[in-house]
């Protein structure tokens, strides 16, 4: 199933990860997909909000995953960017937090494909300059 949702600036894609943290539950393992700038942090903070995190959300570029406990359960934000070799991720515990009672988001995932689980959902987020330089188109895909 897919569904697309247009937005015109921060506050309605921080309020669809709001809406989509809200209604995660744990063992969920969703994926973000997108240019640099385009959103994800915006989008993450709100999910955290929807999770009932109240601790500030940073993008762990250098750590790889950060690991948020204070909400109604907990939330692995992985940022895999500088990810120079899949096999990085089992050194970091990788399928024990995706298989763990939290809920996971992983940017950039497109980066580990191979290793993704079977199930996730894919949010994909994308600028069209045409449209606006608010404007971001998010496909939300569940495979």
């Amino acid at each position: 199933m897919t569904r697309i949702i247009e937005t015109n600036g921060e506050r309605e894609t921080f309020e669809l990860g709001h809406e989509m943290g809200r209604n995660a539950k744990p063992g969920q393992v969703y994926t973000m997909v997108g240019d640099l700038g385009v959103g994800k942090t915006v989008f993450t903070k709100g999910f955290a909000k929807g999770l009932e995190i109240e601790e500030p959300i940073s993008s762990p570029t250098f750590t790889i995953v950060q690991v948020y406990e204070e909400g109604r359960m907990p939330f692995y934000h992985f940022d895999v960017y500088r990810i120079g070799d899949v096999e990085e991720m089992d050194e970091i515990g990788f399928e024990d937090y995706i298989f763990g009672e939290g809920v996971s988001l992983i940017e950039w995932a497109n980066l580990i494909e191979e290793i993704l689980p079977e199930n996730y959902t894919e949010i994909r987020i994308e600028k069209n300059l045409e449209k606006g330089f608010d404007y971001r188109k998010i496909t939300v895909t569940e495979r």
